[in-house]
């Protein structure tokens, strides 16, 4: 199947908190709020990995501060669409539009329990910073991952 990654806009915010709600079931679901808020901040950017018949399978949300840092709030894949290199391309695309506004770093928080994402993350060159106690609604600890976006 073909692929193909676009902005993410709020036109399809109904879409996107679907989509969501099928990626992430245990409860770090965003709200409509959230999503109003990221999808209207200057500071945010966001992507969507789409079909040829235009259905949303992924989402990346990045917001940008004037620090030079990106933050990737959130990124989903829909469960059966995953393994097949959607959130690499998402997260590529998303480094090079914030190398674009001169953002020189970009960080995300992971789940301690979920490897999966954290060999995915250290594969594109992040590196453990920090774990964070209690990250998540559940008492879940986070891994603070980074990498830097400029190399010398």
């Amino acid at each position: 199947m073909v692929y193909e990654v676009r902005t993410l806009t709020e036109k399809q915010l109904k879409e996107v908190m679907r989509l969501n709600l099928r990626c992430f079931s245990n409860g770090e679901n965003y709200t409509k709020h959230t999503f109003n808020y990221l999808l209207s901040d200057s500071r945010t950017i966001s992507y969507r990995v789409v079909t040829p018949e235009n259905e949303m399978v992924g989402f990346v949300f990045v917001m940008m501060d004037d620090k030079g840092i990106g933050h990737i709030t959130t990124i989903g894949i829909a469960p059966e669409h995953r393994r097949r290199g959607l959130a690499e391309r998402l997260l590529a695309h998303c480094e090079e539009a914030l190398r674009k506004r001169q953002i020189s770093t970009v960080m995300l928080e992971v789940r301690v329990s979920n490897i999966a994402a954290q060999s995915l993350y250290r594969g594109l060159g992040y590196l453990v910073v920090q774990r964070i106690g209690k990250y998540y609604n559940n008492g879940e600890d986070c891994f603070l991952m980074m990498k830097s976006l400029f190399n010398g």
